[in-house]
């Protein structure tokens, strides 16, 4: 476990680390950078820095958290890789089902692998699932979404690279909506930011105002219209 710097979560669980790049959100990705720091320090689970790997021995770790927590299960990768085998995923939905006192928030961008195992999993009610949509070229990753079987469905529209056509949000319960931070941050407009939360007021759906982003994502601050925006699902 560790504590998340993140606002929408509470702490992070990495049964694997590592991933490859699949489209233009990925170009500045945090992990990355976070990975080769790691290794670079000579932390063992980092050993093979970026590249895929899989750690069975935390696969049970969240059992040992009695505390209710809000977990980001896979921070440093991405569950639904091509790279990870199901029996595997299976495993982490295993541990996530045995752990009702906990919040698990899944975030892919792999939505096709998602809608070809939706019913290989036990999708329990404390299990969030997600999907990021960083530019309009990705609003297909919506649907694939919206067909899961997850009870509880956000999108991470983060970093924010485009505007975005109008969304339709049926079945989605919460959106979170960014600006890239650190080194080469791709800049983002505030009408975008304003446009998709209108979306979310108008379709009734909790939205969640993450950063501004840029160099200085601590100076930019995370103020929208006067207004700190935190909604979660209901």
């Amino acid at each position: 476990m560790a504590q998340s710097n993140i606002e929408w979560t509470e702490v992070t669980w990495n049964p694997a680390t590592g991933c490859t790049k699949v489209s233009e959100g990925c170009k500045n990705c945090y992990a990355e950078r976070m990975a080769f720091r790691l290794h670079a320090m000579g932390t063992e689970k980092y050993k093979n820095a970026f590249r895929l790997s899989l750690h069975p021995d935390l696969l049970e770790e969240p059992k040992n958290w009695k505390t209710a927590r809000t977990i980001f299960v896979n921070s440093m990768s991405d569950l639904f890789h091509e790279q990870i085998p199901l029996n595997f995923i299976q495993q982490v939905f295993q541990t996530m089902n045995e752990c009702p006192q906990h919040t698990f928030q899944v975030l892919t961008k792999r939505p096709e692998k998602l809608f070809e195992y939706d019913d290989q999993f036990n999708w329990t009610k404390n299990i969030w699932m997600g999907v990021t949509v960083e530019s309009k070229l990705h609003v297909n990753r919506i649907e694939a979404l919206r067909h899961s079987s997850a009870k509880t469905k956000f999108l991470s529209i983060e970093p924010l690279l485009t505007e975005m056509p109008y969304l339709n949000l049926s079945g989605i319960d919460w959106v979170i909506v960014g600006g890239e931070s650190g080194p080469g941050a791709r800049p983002m407009k505030p009408e975008w930011v304003v446009s998709i939360k209108e979306m979310c007021l108008q379709q009734g759906v909790a939205f969640f105002f993450k950063q501004w982003g840029g160099k200085n994502k601590k100076k930019a601050g995370r103020v929208l219209e006067g207004k700190v925006w935190d909604e979660m699902p209901g």
